[in-house]
């Protein structure tokens, strides 16, 4: 049913297929276009729009200035290239793209769940998000995976995975895949019955299986590594690097933390979202798949402000990169506060016509 009553004679010009509904682009008597969404009788639409905006310009804020710090630090670390930093180098872009799509989805929650910017942009938007999604998934494995050989495999392992040649092979091919997917299946996301095409769901059910393979590999890569490290520092206590062990090993298992926080609610709510779309559900269960489907993927979008802190945990050179660009950050504040104090004493100086008794605190670089 159309939300507001359209008075006739109208013409209805495009149909869009958005999101969770569907929106028609109305040409009235006057020659203006106007948008009226066509309302779900079981889905409530109103429930969730204004938390999701709140949420998604948080997330949009700190996850684009969490990955433009990433990526500025990844570029500028002097430490030798290797095959996590290119992984993660492909990681941080993916997530700026993901955040580059957030402003239209808040725009899209903040006009009361109405696309009104025209179907092509819907479409990209659309593509855009859950390509990035995957790409990160599937580059987050690869890392795990990476990491877990060069541990257990010894040089030999660790001298040709560190090879960025081929590391960069893999990450231009994952991006070439990716964009082929997207172009296939170029639609918008949207909750909407499939029965007549079911060939969406099965590529959907496709994207779950590459999710759940990439998780099992994660789970079974970080495991690993931490129990070997645990047993490293438990059975050579003695050793310099024994506290380093037990401190990588708990890296790992908060790793696999945030990765199962953040992807897992989504992909275990999706079987029963494609579900409710491939076969007679009842009202109620299709409501809920929404409003589940819409939270779930909230924390996947989570996930782009909380890569940097991975970034952060698996490279101590861009650690130190971090710290050297906030520690300028606060020298050059430090510093123009130091110039503004000392032009105030000066002014002053020349009003009363006579030097102030106390020390003046003049910067060492006007010194």
């Amino acid at each position: 049913m159309v939300e507001k009553e359209l008075k006739a004679p109208s013409t209805i010009i495009h149909t869009v297929h958005c999101y969770q509904n569907e929106t028609l682009l109305i040409r009235g008597l006057s020659g203006n276009l106007r948008y009226y969404r066509m309302s779900d009788p079981c889905v409530d639409y109103d429930a969730l729009r204004w938390p999701l905006a709140v949420l998604y310009s948080v997330i949009f804020a700190l996850g684009l200035l969490g990955n433009l710090v990433a990526l500025w630090a990844l570029f500028h670390v002097r430490s030798k290239r290797n095959s996590v930093r290119v992984f993660l180098i492909n990681v941080a872009f993916a997530d700026l793209l993901l955040v580059v799509c957030l402003p239209f989805r808040i725009l899209y929650h903040a006009r009361g769940n109405v696309w009104t910017l025209g179907p092509t942009l819907c479409n990209v938007v659309g593509n855009f998000f859950y390509m990035n999604m995957y790409i990160s998934i599937t580059l987050l494995g690869l890392i795990s995976v990476d990491r877990y050989l060069k541990i257990h495999r010894g040089t030999l392992a660790q001298s040709r995975l560190q090879s960025t040649r081929r590391s960069t092979a893999i990450c231009v091919a994952i991006w070439i895949v990716a964009f082929g997917l997207a172009s296939a299946f170029f639609m918008c996301f949207h909750y909407k019955e499939l029965h007549d095409a079911k060939w969406k769901a099965y590529i959907n059910i496709c994207m779950l299986l590459v999710f759940w393979l990439v998780f099992i590999s994660l789970v079974v890569s970080y495991v690993k590594i931490a129990l070997k490290l645990l047993r490293r520092s438990q059975n050579k206590p003695d050793l310099p690097n024994a506290h380093r062990y037990s401190r990588t090993a708990r890296k790992s298992f908060f790793i696999l933390f945030l990765f199962t926080v953040c992807f897992v609610p989504y992909h275990v709510i999706r079987v029963f979202y494609i579900k409710t779309q491939i076969t007679d559900t009842s009202c109620f269960w299709k409501g809920v798949a929404d409003k589940a489907n819409e939270l779930a993927l909230l924390f996947s979008a989570l996930n782009t402000c909380l890569d940097p802190v991975l970034l952060l945990l698996l490279l101590s050179s861009v650690r130190k990169e971090v710290r050297r660009l906030m520690g300028n950050m606060f020298r050059a504040r430090d510093t123009s506060v130091g110039v503004s104090g000392s032009s105030s004493t000066v002014e002053m100086e020349g009003r009363t016509g006579r030097p102030d008794r106390g020390q003046v605190n003049v910067p060492a670089t006007l010194k």
